[in-house]
């Protein structure tokens, strides 16, 4: 289409037709008629500056909506001649002619003039310009060279084919601006398609594969014939320009505007993403882009603007005359089909993780009231101690399954005991000598035994009552365990002034309890690793000290044996190892 914006909008307001004209505003304009491209005023170019060029130039503000109604009436006279027709704007599309002129008889230069005259009587008056030649690309460039309301027709022939692109300058081929012209031609020498041929090597050189390909195929006059695939959206973006202002109030209004517009283009793709990209061009025509990515898939309004709103926010104080937003990374399934249920995430398997360890302490404590056994775990348990109820934490290395023993079988359990550090190293320590003095006395109750061990006051508890002492032997042997992991673990890691890690040499504030955890177990964990580490180097070296005396002096003997030139030209394959072995 011939100008498409500035002519639907001469066509509606017939006094334009003459005078220099752009769709658009100060800021930034669509496109510009005839009238005013002669004074230089093209297509994405901000407005005061064609001002300048064209002091009498004038603006009219864009309208989608009726461009999109002519637009529908074009392509309904493209179906007529290519149901599979490529729409690639508003107001440009690819026909593949080839079957209507063998149905008709006739050639694609006529076919050419009927469409025009079609789109002419359907729209009302709108003029479009045609390109009829082998392929999309050569029909791209030849539907420019008759502008405005006329049509260009190359040749099925490979003659006229290769000396029609050979003079052709490379800026005319869709796909090459100003930037990749200058590269081609400054620094490679390139400015018609037939050099490109002529340089080929260097453009294999220098560009990726798939650059190489195009610019290849453009030496060539090789474009595509066949109907595009259509291809799945990668991403959806949104952006308006405006006057340069700094007013905070504004931009976040413009902002909201913005991210409503991009969610109904979601909703209307059936679409969800989880980056979000904000962009920004300030006044000084600077532009940045800031992103997020979201561990959910959004499409709202309101999730785009939780998002969006901390991207802007960071940027203030700025002068801005562009925002835009673009929503990537779309969920594999659009909204409302079904996904797989089998595919976890892993957030989803950490808290499943969580809730897991958290139902396991609930059926601790269940199983505690349930019964007189006991077996000792590490996750919850309440002590009386005169006559008041003690809760307590979890003391025991989240790590080590080790402590986990089970008494006369039993499906019940009971929490590891809660106390002070002291009363953890009195017990452990006095289970040992109670332990030696009272070897024998399996007969005795388990309540002479546990109270002198946790202190003074202690009233022990009915739970205990009954039990032998081989029980309370078992008990006190997890107990000092877990009594001693504890200490040694928290004696591992310590916080200088309670400041600073003693091992890397961090600084985190008291405060920070959860990121004092995290740091706890990365070097807990570290610790580990050279520990199992270690361990196996020594495995491995007690493993290779251990090898009997006889079977090493028989392999010396072995490999002392050498092979008996009478035996062949070749050489056995054991004595070639052995060969390879001594020489290493």
């Amino acid at each position: 289409m011939d100008a498409f914006y500035a002519a639907v909008e001469t066509l509606s307001d017939p006094s334009l037709k003459g005078k220099p004209m752009a769709i658009g505003g100060m800021s930034m304009i669509s496109t510009a008629n005839y009238e005013a491209r002669r004074f230089g005023v093209r297509a994405a170019m901000p407005g005061f500056i064609a001002r300048k060029l064209c002091p009498e130039l004038i603006f009219v503000p864009t309208d989608f909506k009726k461009y999109t109604y002519y637009s529908d009436l074009t392509r309904k006279v493209f179906e007529k001649y290519d149901p599979n027709f490529v729409a690639a704007s508003l107001d440009e599309a690819y026909l593949d002619v080839t079957e209507v002129c063998k149905e008709r008889g006739t050639t694609g230069e006529e076919i050419a003039r009927e469409l025009r005259a079609g789109v002419h009587d359907e729209t009302g008056g709108l003029t479009c310009s045609a390109g009829v030649a082998p392929n999309r690309l050569l029909a791209k460039v030849c539907s420019d060279i008759n502008k405005p309301n006329g049509q260009f027709i190359l040749p099925n022939d490979r003659m006229a084919v290769m000396t029609f692109i050979s003079s052709l300058p490379v800026r005319k081929i869709g796909g090459i601006g100003k930037v990749t012209e200058h590269i081609l031609r400054d620094a490679l020498g390139i400015s018609t398609c037939e050099e490109i041929l002529q340089k080929s090597s260097y453009i294999c050189a220098l560009f990726s594969h798939s650059s190489a390909d195009f610019f290849l195929s453009v030496g060539l006059a090789i474009g595509g014939t066949d109907t595009p695939h259509v291809r799945s959206r990668r991403s959806i973006s949104n952006e308006r320009t405006f006057s340069a202002t700094g007013d905070e109030a504004f931009l976040f209004c413009k902002l909201a505007d913005i991210a409503e517009m991009l969610s109904t283009d979601l909703q209307k793709e059936g679409l969800r993403g989880r980056t979000l990209t904000l962009k920004l061009k300030t006044a000084s025509f600077e532009v940045r882009t800031r992103a997020v990515t979201s561990q959910k898939n959004i499409c709202s309004t309101e999730d785009i603007m939780k998002h969006a709103s901390k991207l802007l926010k960071a940027e203030l104080p700025v002068s801005l005359r562009l925002i835009g937003l673009r929503l990537s990374h779309f969920d594999e399934e659009k909204v409302g089909a079904p996904s797989d249920p089998t595919q976890k995430t892993l957030t989803d398997y950490m808290l499943s993780g969580d809730a897991l360890r958290k139902n396991m302490g609930n059926q601790s404590s269940l199983d505690l009231d349930s019964t007189d056994h006991c077996m000792m775990h590490g996750e919850e348990t309440c002590l009386s101690k005169d006559g008041h109820q003690t809760s307590s934490c979890d003391y025991r290395d989240p790590l080590d399954e080790n402590h986990l023993s089970n008494l006369d079988g039993s499906k019940s359990t009971l929490g590891n005991f809660k106390e002070k550090e002291e009363i953890y190293e009195s017990t452990s320590n006095a289970k040992a000598e109670k332990m030696n003095a009272n070897d024998n006395q399996n007969e005795d109750s388990v309540q002479d035994v546990v109270p002198p061990l946790l202190g003074p006051g202690y009233s022990f508890p009915d739970q205990f009552k009954g039990c032998s002492l081989d029980r309370v032997n078992s008990v006190t042997k997890t107990l000092g365990d877990v009594a001693s992991s504890s200490v040694s673990q928290k004696e591992f890691l310590l916080w200088v002034n309670d400041y600073k890690c003693s091992i890397c040499g961090i600084e985190m504030p008291p405060s920070f309890v959860e990121e004092r955890q995290e740091h706890f177990d990365f070097h807990l964990a570290e610790k580990l690793q050279k520990e199992e580490s270690g361990t196996d180097f020594k495995t491995c070296v007690l493993k290779k000290r251990n090898v009997p005396k006889d079977h090493i002096a028989s392999q010396r003997k072995h490999k002392k044996q050498k092979p008996s030139p009478k035996e062949g030209k070749h050489i056995p394959i054991d004595v070639f190892f052995v060969k390879s072995n001594q020489n290493f």
